[in-house]
Protein backbone atom coordinates (compact mmCIF):
# COMPACT_ATOMS: atom_id res chain seq x y z
CA UNK A 1 0.00 0.00 0.00
CA UNK A 2 1.41 3.56 -0.78
CA UNK A 3 2.45 5.75 1.80
CA UNK A 4 0.20 8.91 0.57
CA UNK A 5 -3.00 5.68 0.95
CA UNK A 6 -1.48 4.91 4.67
CA UNK A 7 -1.85 8.42 5.54
CA UNK A 8 -5.51 8.79 4.27
CA UNK A 9 -6.76 5.75 5.72
CA UNK A 10 -5.15 6.64 9.13
CA UNK A 11 -7.09 10.13 9.02
CA UNK A 12 -10.41 8.59 7.93
CA UNK A 13 -9.84 6.32 10.78
CA UNK A 14 -9.20 9.50 13.13
CA UNK A 15 -12.33 11.19 11.93
CA UNK A 16 -14.64 7.73 12.34
CA UNK A 17 -13.38 7.64 15.30
CA UNK A 18 -14.63 11.00 16.67
CA UNK A 19 -17.94 10.63 14.94
CA UNK A 20 -18.12 7.05 16.79
CA UNK A 21 -17.23 8.72 20.28
CA UNK A 22 -14.27 5.61 20.53
CA UNK A 23 -10.99 6.80 23.18
CA UNK A 24 -10.06 3.42 22.53
CA UNK A 25 -10.07 3.68 18.68
CA UNK A 26 -8.59 7.51 19.06
CA UNK A 27 -5.58 6.45 21.60
CA UNK A 28 -4.54 3.62 19.08
CA UNK A 29 -3.80 5.77 16.28
CA UNK A 30 -1.57 8.60 18.08
CA UNK A 31 2.53 7.58 18.68
CA UNK A 32 3.59 7.08 22.66
CA UNK A 33 5.21 9.97 22.04
CA UNK A 34 2.66 12.08 19.75
CA UNK A 35 1.81 16.00 20.48
CA UNK A 36 -1.42 17.05 19.90
CA UNK A 37 -3.04 20.92 20.29
CA UNK A 38 -6.44 21.72 19.59
CA UNK A 39 -6.82 25.59 19.35
CA UNK A 40 -10.05 27.77 18.43
CA UNK A 41 -13.13 29.44 20.55
CA UNK A 42 -15.96 28.99 22.01
CA UNK A 43 -18.34 31.87 23.01
CA UNK A 44 -15.43 34.39 21.92
CA UNK A 45 -13.04 32.97 24.30
CA UNK A 46 -10.03 31.20 23.30
CA UNK A 47 -9.34 27.54 24.11
CA UNK A 48 -5.70 25.64 23.65
CA UNK A 49 -5.42 22.48 24.26
CA UNK A 50 -1.52 20.85 24.59
CA UNK A 51 -0.25 17.79 25.25
CA UNK A 52 2.31 15.61 24.80
CA UNK A 53 2.90 11.82 25.05
CA UNK A 54 -0.41 9.62 25.40
CA UNK A 55 -0.32 9.37 29.01
CA UNK A 56 -1.24 13.60 28.57
CA UNK A 57 -3.05 12.73 25.27
CA UNK A 58 -5.58 10.13 26.48
CA UNK A 59 -6.79 12.60 29.08
CA UNK A 60 -7.91 14.80 26.85
CA UNK A 61 -9.55 12.96 23.73
CA UNK A 62 -11.42 11.32 26.75
CA UNK A 63 -13.21 14.75 27.72
CA UNK A 64 -13.59 15.56 24.20
CA UNK A 65 -15.33 12.26 23.55
CA UNK A 66 -16.86 12.57 27.02
CA UNK A 67 -18.54 16.04 26.09
CA UNK A 68 -18.91 15.98 22.74
CA UNK A 69 -20.67 14.28 19.91
CA UNK A 70 -20.52 14.96 16.20
CA UNK A 71 -23.08 14.87 13.66
CA UNK A 72 -23.39 16.21 9.91
CA UNK A 73 -19.71 15.11 9.53
CA UNK A 74 -18.45 16.21 6.03
CA UNK A 75 -14.94 15.84 4.58
CA UNK A 76 -14.18 19.31 2.89
CA UNK A 77 -10.31 18.59 1.66
CA UNK A 78 -7.56 16.34 2.26
CA UNK A 79 -3.84 17.22 0.86
CA UNK A 80 -1.36 14.69 1.47
CA UNK A 81 2.59 15.05 0.81
CA UNK A 82 4.30 12.44 2.23
CA UNK A 83 3.94 12.04 5.75
CA UNK A 84 1.98 14.83 6.62
CA UNK A 85 -1.74 15.79 6.07
CA UNK A 86 -4.27 18.55 5.86
CA UNK A 87 -8.05 17.56 6.41
CA UNK A 88 -10.59 20.46 6.20
CA UNK A 89 -13.65 18.98 7.34
CA UNK A 90 -17.26 20.23 9.03
CA UNK A 91 -19.54 18.85 11.56
CA UNK A 92 -22.52 19.61 13.67
CA UNK A 93 -20.76 19.83 17.63
CA UNK A 94 -23.38 18.59 19.99
CA UNK A 95 -22.66 19.73 23.98
CA UNK A 96 -23.25 16.49 25.93
CA UNK A 97 -22.91 18.95 29.16
CA UNK A 98 -25.25 21.70 27.67
CA UNK A 99 -27.13 20.39 24.85
CA UNK A 100 -26.22 23.47 22.79
CA UNK A 101 -25.75 22.35 18.74
CA UNK A 102 -22.90 24.43 17.12
CA UNK A 103 -22.11 24.45 13.08
CA UNK A 104 -18.02 24.03 13.21
CA UNK A 105 -15.26 24.46 11.07
CA UNK A 106 -12.18 22.41 11.72
CA UNK A 107 -8.95 22.32 10.21
CA UNK A 108 -6.25 19.38 11.16
CA UNK A 109 -2.73 19.21 10.63
CA UNK A 110 -1.40 15.82 10.80
CA UNK A 111 2.11 14.25 10.60
CA UNK A 112 2.79 10.58 10.59
CA UNK A 113 5.36 8.17 11.26
CA UNK A 114 5.58 4.14 11.58
CA UNK A 115 1.50 4.28 10.69
CA UNK A 116 0.74 6.29 13.52
CA UNK A 117 0.13 9.80 14.43
CA UNK A 118 3.18 11.52 15.77
CA UNK A 119 1.74 15.28 15.50
CA UNK A 120 -1.71 16.66 15.86
CA UNK A 121 -2.63 20.19 15.49
CA UNK A 122 -6.72 21.07 14.99
CA UNK A 123 -7.77 25.21 14.42
CA UNK A 124 -11.81 24.77 15.07
CA UNK A 125 -13.88 27.83 14.54
CA UNK A 126 -17.76 27.43 15.41
CA UNK A 127 -20.32 28.80 12.63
Amino acid sequence: MSERRQVEELLRGLHAARLEGSLEGLCALFAPEAGMRIQGTSDGKPIMVGASGIGQIRPWLAILVKTFRLAEYKLLSLTIEGERAVAHWRADVHSKITGALVPTELVDLVEVRGGRIVSYVEFFVPG
